[in-house]
């Protein structure tokens, strides 16, 4: 499946950051460090913190067959609002 864009989150402090890296790894993807990509079960992401000016960006680069891209992008905008509720 195709890709998605990326989504730019503002104001996510680094302890609000380690919390959302937390919950996504709960759910199955491993990120490492403020930077990089991760695949697991055909989805693929990518990410970049930065601690600085308290932005990440997060993009969907592939899914399989039976998962919108979308769908991604919705559980992780979920979990950022939780973690900065």
């Amino acid at each position: 499946m195709g890709e998605c864009a990326p989504q730019v989150f503002s104001g996510i402090t680094p302890e609000q950051y380690a919390s959302l890296i937390h919950k996504i790894e709960e759910a199955g993807i491993e990120l490492s460090g403020n930077s990089g990509t991760a695949s697991k079960f055909g989805v693929k992401v990518a990410w970049n913190y930065s601690p600085r000016s308290y932005e990440l960006t997060f993009q969907c680069l592939g899914t399989p067959f039976f998962m919108k891209p979308e769908e991604v992008v919705a559980k992780v905008q979920a979990f950022v609002k939780e973690t900065t509720g």
